[in-house]
Protein backbone atom coordinates (compact mmCIF):
# COMPACT_ATOMS: atom_id res chain seq x y z
CA UNK A 1 0.00 0.00 0.00
CA UNK A 2 1.47 3.35 -0.95
CA UNK A 3 1.89 6.21 1.50
CA UNK A 4 -1.06 8.32 0.29
CA UNK A 5 -3.48 5.42 0.43
CA UNK A 6 -2.43 4.57 3.99
CA UNK A 7 -2.81 8.22 5.05
CA UNK A 8 -6.27 8.41 3.48
CA UNK A 9 -7.38 5.22 5.26
CA UNK A 10 -6.13 6.63 8.56
CA UNK A 11 -8.13 9.86 8.00
CA UNK A 12 -11.27 7.89 7.14
CA UNK A 13 -10.96 5.80 10.33
CA UNK A 14 -10.37 8.93 12.45
CA UNK A 15 -13.37 10.70 10.90
CA UNK A 16 -15.61 7.67 11.51
CA UNK A 17 -14.48 7.52 15.15
CA UNK A 18 -15.29 11.21 15.68
CA UNK A 19 -18.67 10.99 13.92
CA UNK A 20 -19.74 7.92 15.88
CA UNK A 21 -20.07 10.05 19.02
CA UNK A 22 -21.35 13.30 17.46
CA UNK A 23 -24.80 14.04 16.07
CA UNK A 24 -26.60 17.33 15.54
CA UNK A 25 -30.21 18.16 16.30
CA UNK A 26 -32.33 21.16 15.39
CA UNK A 27 -31.83 22.66 18.86
CA UNK A 28 -28.11 21.81 18.94
CA UNK A 29 -26.77 21.42 15.38
CA UNK A 30 -23.40 20.02 14.41
CA UNK A 31 -20.78 22.59 13.40
CA UNK A 32 -18.88 20.71 10.71
CA UNK A 33 -15.45 21.88 9.54
CA UNK A 34 -13.95 21.14 6.12
CA UNK A 35 -10.45 22.36 5.47
CA UNK A 36 -8.79 22.44 2.07
CA UNK A 37 -5.57 23.98 0.85
CA UNK A 38 -7.43 26.94 -0.64
CA UNK A 39 -10.05 27.63 2.02
CA UNK A 40 -12.30 26.48 4.81
CA UNK A 41 -15.97 25.64 4.83
CA UNK A 42 -18.28 25.44 7.86
CA UNK A 43 -21.81 24.09 8.08
CA UNK A 44 -24.45 23.95 10.79
CA UNK A 45 -26.15 20.60 10.21
CA UNK A 46 -29.32 19.09 11.66
CA UNK A 47 -28.61 15.36 11.34
CA UNK A 48 -32.08 14.24 12.41
CA UNK A 49 -33.74 15.98 9.44
CA UNK A 50 -30.68 15.80 7.18
CA UNK A 51 -30.61 19.55 6.53
CA UNK A 52 -27.92 22.20 6.47
CA UNK A 53 -29.15 25.18 8.49
CA UNK A 54 -26.35 27.62 7.65
CA UNK A 55 -22.97 27.65 6.00
CA UNK A 56 -19.94 29.91 5.74
CA UNK A 57 -16.72 29.77 3.77
CA UNK A 58 -13.57 31.77 3.29
CA UNK A 59 -14.90 32.65 -0.17
CA UNK A 60 -17.42 34.96 1.55
CA UNK A 61 -14.68 36.82 3.39
CA UNK A 62 -13.22 39.68 1.36
CA UNK A 63 -10.05 40.04 3.41
CA UNK A 64 -6.63 38.66 2.60
CA UNK A 65 -4.94 37.41 5.75
CA UNK A 66 -3.13 34.43 7.21
CA UNK A 67 -5.12 31.20 7.20
CA UNK A 68 -5.41 31.13 11.00
CA UNK A 69 -6.78 34.69 11.05
CA UNK A 70 -9.29 33.77 8.34
CA UNK A 71 -10.35 30.79 10.46
CA UNK A 72 -11.11 33.04 13.41
CA UNK A 73 -13.12 35.45 11.21
CA UNK A 74 -14.99 32.47 9.77
CA UNK A 75 -15.90 31.29 13.27
CA UNK A 76 -17.30 34.74 14.05
CA UNK A 77 -19.28 34.72 10.77
CA UNK A 78 -20.89 31.32 11.43
CA UNK A 79 -21.72 32.43 14.98
CA UNK A 80 -23.51 35.48 13.59
CA UNK A 81 -25.48 33.32 11.15
CA UNK A 82 -26.35 30.88 13.95
CA UNK A 83 -27.65 33.66 16.18
CA UNK A 84 -29.87 34.83 13.32
CA UNK A 85 -31.39 31.32 13.45
CA UNK A 86 -31.65 31.58 17.28
CA UNK A 87 -29.06 28.83 17.79
CA UNK A 88 -26.71 29.28 20.74
CA UNK A 89 -25.44 25.75 21.39
CA UNK A 90 -23.66 23.55 18.86
CA UNK A 91 -21.70 20.31 18.73
CA UNK A 92 -18.23 20.85 17.24
CA UNK A 93 -17.25 18.36 14.53
CA UNK A 94 -13.58 18.69 13.67
CA UNK A 95 -13.86 15.85 11.12
CA UNK A 96 -10.53 14.03 10.88
CA UNK A 97 -8.46 17.14 11.63
CA UNK A 98 -6.43 17.67 14.77
CA UNK A 99 -7.68 20.39 17.10
CA UNK A 100 -4.96 22.95 16.41
CA UNK A 101 -4.13 25.67 13.91
CA UNK A 102 -7.02 26.69 11.67
CA UNK A 103 -9.53 24.30 13.25
CA UNK A 104 -8.76 25.66 16.73
CA UNK A 105 -9.02 29.24 15.42
CA UNK A 106 -12.50 28.50 14.04
CA UNK A 107 -13.60 27.11 17.41
CA UNK A 108 -12.23 30.14 19.29
CA UNK A 109 -13.89 32.55 16.85
CA UNK A 110 -17.24 30.77 17.17
CA UNK A 111 -16.98 30.90 20.97
CA UNK A 112 -16.19 34.63 20.81
CA UNK A 113 -19.25 35.06 18.59
CA UNK A 114 -21.46 33.59 21.31
CA UNK A 115 -21.74 29.89 20.47
CA UNK A 116 -21.46 27.31 23.24
CA UNK A 117 -19.88 23.93 22.57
Amino acid sequence: MDKNKAKNQKNIRRHARVRSTIAGTEARPRLSVFRSNRGMFLQLIDDLNGKTLASASTLELKTKAAKIDLGKELGLLIAKKAQALKVTKVVFDRSSYKYHGRVKAVAEGAREGGLEF
